[in-house]
């Protein structure tokens, strides 16, 4: 009890500090982690980019992450200093098998990626956990990337990761998802050829058992490294939400390993800090990105010291059991002289194509969206989906970003053309139990409606509660995201004097995922269209909203 209000009030006050030395670098952005003096603050991105891993090439680092059902998918994110991160594409164009991902398979999909640079080349291998393992590749790491290929096919294969040795062979490390194989906590080694395009091996070498370690389960996640003479294989354990870092060494490359709890919650309010990557800086630094799970808000990004001793690094800062590491909340960053930076979250349309931040519930098609840059405006078409009826989030189209910031201020203005019977549009929080203010066409007439649909559950029922009837033919909408993961939505007739629409709504999480923001149009019949005038997403003023 006395441990726990420690953390609590540690949590509040390393709160209040950073809030006070937030940077002004860039004005208007929800989440900024560059303190403008030097050091950073944690998290680097409070962002769902879930299970990062990242590389380094010359002085440029690389980080993709998972992605889940999202398309485009496998974010591409570069970085001059490990803090300051902007994103610069995808990977994934669509994901395969086409036919499977036309439609939303929350929780499937892209899982725990790799990333690596090989001979001139990026390499990104993924897990889907019900189809096996996938390889894409790019000489730029901005694209093209090629086409994904089936390197392993397998239920319940996950978290893969490659090591090319120095002897000249190529090996492959995965998880396993016991959903799917009905087995666990394992680690397995595959030979694979050295341009990643086959196996090399008729099964796998299960080389790390964690039942074989007390206390260990849910090894998984694994990272193969070789340095100082060993092999190293980082994995977390003990689950997402309350797990910590493992790190597995051996002389040989199958074992046996011995094993150590390098870095864990502590002392501090950073629960399950665990699965991510050790990279290098320029200078010769150690330093390892790692996940936070914060719930609703999906698997945030920190970024931890990292020293080595006696063959073992340490992580973070000192904790309370020697060798054992907890998270910094702040520090000095890897490489100094850097601005400020961080992914985009508004779009005012006045471009050709989307911005990079939005992503589709499934693989979108032909005549789904239409940009007017000249107006800013987005329009989305209307997508006939039975499924989506009295269920919006069974819609293939939702356009959405994953969330940016602990708060956050969403202002957007939309207009619903040539409605049809059933239609609905507007701003929504999509998640296992989400909300949406928007447009409804019912019995001949448009109205505004606040939604929310609940309990929390694979396919909860939505309940709609009318504000204006009819609405007018343009309207704005707003969305307040609080600290906890409560909105507030509200609309304005003029633009300017906004009105509470709804109640205060819980968010939850979406499936492995954060919950996302984003707009939708959909209905029974197609044929109408949401016009939006720009998405603008900022860190929010004093209020109230």
């Amino acid at each position: 009890m006395i441990r726990s209000l420690l953390i609590a009030v540690l949590a509040l006050a390393t709160l209040a500090g950073l809030a006070r030395a937030q940077p002004s670098a860039t004005p208007g952005a929800p989440w900024v982690a560059d303190l403008g003096n030097g050091r950073y603050r944690n998290p680097v991105l409070h962002t769902d980019y879930s299970d990062p891993d990242v590389t380094r090439v010359g002085n440029r680092f690389y980080m993709t992450a998972s992605s889940f059902t999202n398309v485009p998918g496998l974010p591409l994110l570069e970085s001059p200093d490990l803090v300051n991160w902007t994103l610069v594409g995808h990977a994934l164009n669509e994901l395969v098998p086409r036919e499977t991902f036309n439609k939303p398979q929350y929780a499937k999909g892209v899982w725990a990626p790799s990333i690596r640079h090989h001979n001139g080349r990026f390499f990104i291998f993924y897990g889907d956990p019900d189809f096996g393992i996938y390889v894409v590749e790019a000489k730029n790491f901005r694209g093209p990337w090629s086409a994904p290929r089936l390197l392993l096919a397998g239920k319940g294969l996950i978290d893969p990761a490659p090591l090319w040795d120095d002897d000249g062979n190529a090996y492959l490390v995965h998880a396993w998802a016991f959903s799917r194989a009905g087995k666990n906590n394992l680690v397995t080694l595959r030979r694979m050829d050295a341009g990643a395009t086959r196996l090399l091996d008729s099964e796998g070498v299960d080389i790390i058992n964690g039942n074989d370690a007390p206390g260990y389960h849910t090894v998984e996640g694994p990272k193969l490294y070789k340095a100082h003479g060993y092999y190293y294989v980082f994995a977390p354990a003990g689950g997402v939400e309350q797990g910590w870092q493992a790190v597995f060494r051996s002389k040989s490359i199958t074992g046996p390993y011995e094993v150590r709890n390098v870095l864990d919650q502590g002392d501090t309010p950073i629960n399950g800090p665990h699965q991510g990557a050790w990279v290098t800086a320029p200078g010769g630094s150690h330093w390892f990105v790692h996940f936070q799970d914060k719930g609703a808000y999906g698997r945030v990004v920190h970024l931890q010291p990292m020293r080595w001793k006696a063959g073992w690094p340490l992580i973070g800062q000192p904790g309370r059991r020697a060798g054992v590491g907890e998270p910094v909340m702040t520090h000095r960053k890897p490489v100094q002289g850097h601005a400020a930076a961080s992914p985009a979250s508004s779009d005012d349309f006045k471009s050709p194509t989307l911005g990079l931040q939005w992503t589709w519930s499934a693989n979108p098609q032909p005549g789904w969206f239409a940009l007017d840059p000249a107006a800013g405006e987005l329009r989305l078409n209307t997508v006939a989906s039975r499924e989506a009826n009295g269920f919006v989030r069974a819609s293939p189209a939702i356009l959405a970003q994953r969330m940016p910031a602990s708060r956050f201020l969403v202002t957007t203005r939309i207009r619903l053309d040539r409605a049809n019977e059933g239609d609905r549009a507007g701003l929504v929080v999509n998640a296992l139990q989400y909300s949406w203010l928007g447009l409804r066409r019912k019995a001949g007439v448009t109205e505004l409606v606040w939604t929310f649909c609940g309990p929390f559950g694979p396919r909860c029922q939505e309940q709609s509660t009318v504000l204006l009837s009819p609405a007018p033919e343009e309207l704005s909408l707003r969305l307040f995201m609080n600290e906890g993961g409560f909105t507030n939505f509200s609309y304005s007739t003029d633009g300017k004097t906004f009105v509470r629409a709804g109640s205060p709504f819980p968010v939850t999480r979406g499936g492995w995922v954060g919950a996302q923001v984003g707009l939708f149009a959909v209905g029974e019949v197609g044929g109408s269209s949401l016009t939006v005038k720009g998405f603008e997403l900022t860190a929010p003023g004093v209020g109230p909203y």
